[in-house]
């Protein structure tokens, strides 16, 4: 249907938006628990915050 490709699209784009933010929240906590448990295991890089890329 040539009429509903507006809303088609709208649902699309935010269908991607909200998995891009749940991939986003997911990697942080992915990447803050890691990092707390290189923190607890070698307690040097306090001083030191480093990036994920």
């Amino acid at each position: 249907m040539p009429q509903m490709m507006p809303i088609n699209w709208i649902f699309s784009l935010f269908f991607f938006i909200g998995i891009f933010i749940i991939f986003n929240i997911m990697n942080y906590f992915i990447f803050k628990y890691k990092n707390n448990y290189i923190n607890k295991n070698k307690k040097m890089l306090k001083n030191n915050p480093y990036w994920k890329w």
